[in-house]
């Protein structure tokens, strides 16, 4: 019977120390799963492919959804909800949007800017590149974020791939 109390205690120990080491090491909030899912959502319009443009819509507003505001530094807290309120919405109707390419690029337009902005405030994990289409909403013009220096245009997609220029390193 002591054994069995002995070793109830200690696994009670045991437990409440891993519980108090976890609260110690709460993760630092990061940019890379948001830039994931918009670079998958980013591709997809590139491709014209609009149910895979949806799919990464909803994974990117789950994204914004479960970010942990906690981890995020107080001081940069209120830009983050400012930016994240707006992406949310545009990555909410990109998803809801399956079949509607022209709407969902509506969105990313706007998604885009967000996005520039969040890493503009946080910085990112990789290196990443601003593009831009001059042509895109009538002449006034749209960026995107990519990883890479080939422009593939996800606002034209095949019918003009390589419109557009990079317009700096982030």
């Amino acid at each position: 019977m002591k054994n069995v109390i002995l070793s109830a205690i200690v696994m009670v120990f045991v437990m409440v120390s891993g519980n108090a080491q976890s609260k110690k090491t709460e993760t630092k909030f990061s940019t890379e799963q948001i830039v994931a899912n918009y670079l998958a959502l980013k591709n997809a319009l590139a491709k014209d492919d609009t149910n895979g443009a949806a799919k990464a819509g909803k994974a990117l507003h789950a994204t914004f959804k479960s970010v942990n505001i906690k981890s995020i530094d107080p001081k940069s807290k209120a830009a983050y909800l400012d930016i994240a309120d707006d992406a949310k919405e545009h990555a909410e109707h990109i998803g809801a949007n399956g079949g509607n390419i022209e709407h969902q690029r509506e969105h990313f337009a706007l998604l885009s800017k967000d996005v520039n902005d969040l890493i503009k405030t946080f910085g990112a994990a990789k290196t990443l590149y601003q593009d831009s289409c001059p042509m895109y909403d009538g002449g006034k013009g749209a960026i995107w974020i990519s990883e890479t220096k080939e422009i593939k245009n996800p606002y034209y997609g095949s019918k003009m791939l390589t419109c557009g220029s990079m317009k700096k390193q982030l």
